[in-house]
């Protein structure tokens, strides 16, 4: 208990010193290994595992689907998904609301990044809604609520950054997020309807010609044929999730160079900047991260807390519970893809004991991470929404709030009825949890 509370001290302090989190990682197991003494002193064995933690087949999908993300953004992408979703909703009463949450799947289907996928979108959508007569605080809170949805479709970097950390499949961490995606989206368009009613938005879309429809319709099909290829592949065992990655790249580069006629050698330059410096963040923590497991591990930190929480093994549906309300506590002070990295080692020893399929488990974990993107003080979504809306955060906080609770209301549900997942699991992946996952609706039975 005592390597616990200093390992947490050392991590804490160096954070709020200004390190960069896989730097406080580094020096918290470091200062964490001096006390312990004996091997966990030796530099070699701490480089070995700072190689270890990258040195994956299945972490070298992280960058290819950076890259293939960077080049269809790059490549005019985002206009053409916009225009396609206004075909099918734009002329309902506060169309651009319904374009915007539609945008944002089918958006998220290609990036797999909430921050991403907010900086492109919203600086589209949102002076679009304002100059249609839209609160432009409440338009900025809606696009930030909407590209939740991001690293819940697939491709998503954080369920790559898990199911590594995690050592379950990636395919069926892929397929699994579809239907929660969906629910996402379904339940932001529910809330849109009411916000829409109340504040009296109208039509705002003109009727497209039938020419401009087919136009707009076969331009957009291009776009969204990427993310069918990569779920038709994964599905039918075509490739593996690496191998999609490549897939998406090449893809990405002949619709951008040669359909669209958009990527520009020196976009795809910057690109593959872009994707070199994100994917090293990412890999860099990722490194880290397996130094902080390793040490934890020799600490026996996480048979200590299983301990601990050993009251709660026979009650796995609370443990649930409280492991997801733990997360998103720690998610309003951290990022998405360090939070993984640092409570999975500690979290699957506790699944495997109460009986708690990592993978369906792991859905529900991206998302309750995903929703600290939306909270303060850190909400990195939340401060790109307002960079690129120019709005101030205090304007944007109370528009987001309705959105934010029905997406907890939603991952409670997902909690509570772990069917909800891993009924479209069985279906989409072929999947069936090797553990049973416990479910309230056992209990009412």
């Amino acid at each position: 208990m005592v390597l616990i509370i200093l390992f947490l001290v050392y991590l804490c302090v160096s954070m709020l010193l200004g390190l960069p989190i896989a730097f406080s990682l580094l020096f918290g197991s470091s200062a964490t290994a001096l006390h312990m003494g004996g091997t966990a002193t030796n530099p070699q064995i701490v480089a070995a595992q700072l190689l270890r933690g990258v040195d994956s087949v299945t972490m070298m999908a992280l960058p290819f689907f950076v890259v293939a993300g960077e080049l269809m953004n790059r490549g005019g992408l985002t206009k053409r998904i916009i225009d396609f979703c206004n075909i099918f909703v734009g002329r309902l009463r506060g169309g651009l609301g319904y374009v915007t949450i539609l945008a944002c799947l089918m958006f998220a289907s290609l990036v797999g990044s909430a921050v991403a996928s907010t900086a492109a979108l919203g600086a589209i959508l949102i002076p679009m809604m304002a100059n249609s007569g839209y609160n432009r605080a409440k338009s900025a809170g809606l696009v930030a609520a909407g590209n939740m949805v991001a690293p819940i479709m697939p491709p998503s970097v954080p369920m790559i950054v898990y199911g590594v950390a995690a050592g379950v499949s990636i395919k069926s961490l892929f397929l699994g997020g579809i239907a929660p995606a969906i629910y996402l989206t379904l339940i932001m368009s529910v809330c849109w309807f009411f916000i829409s009613r109340k504040d009296g938005v109208k039509t705002d879309t003109p009727k497209p010609t039938l020419k401009e429809t087919l136009k707009t319709f076969i331009s957009g099909l291009w776009a969204l044929l990427l993310p069918v290829i990569i779920i038709v592949g994964l599905r039918g065992g075509v490739f593996t999730a690496t191998e999609a990655g490549v897939v998406a790249v090449v893809y990405a580069l002949i619709v951008g160079i040669f359909v669209y006629r958009e990527l520009k050698p020196k976009d795809i330059f910057k690109a593959l900047i872009g994707a070199a410096k994100t994917s090293s963040v990412v890999m860099f923590l990722a490194a880290a991260a397996q130094v902080a497991a390793y040490i934890m591990t020799i600490a026996r930190m996480p048979q200590m807390i299983t301990a601990a929480l050993s009251g709660l093994i026979d009650r796995p549906i609370l443990l649930n519970v409280m492991l997801m309300a733990v997360v998103l506590l720690v998610g309003t002070a951290m990022d998405v893809v360090p939070t993984i990295l640092i409570l999975t080692p500690i979290f699957i020893p506790l699944l495997n004991a109460a009986g708690i399929d990592p993978v369906y488990f792991g859905i529900n974990f991206v998302l309750v991470n995903v929703l600290g993107l939306l909270t303060p003080p850190v909400g990195p979504v939340l401060n790109v929404a307002c960079a690129t809306g120019k709005v101030k955060m205090e304007e944007i906080l109370l528009p987001t709030l309705p959105y934010f609770i029905a997406q907890c209301v939603l991952l409670l549900v997902m909690t509570l009825i772990p069917e909800v997942i891993t009924v479209p699991l069985k279906w989409f992946a072929g999947y069936t949890p090797r553990v049973p996952v416990p479910s309230i609706l056992g209990l009412l039975r």
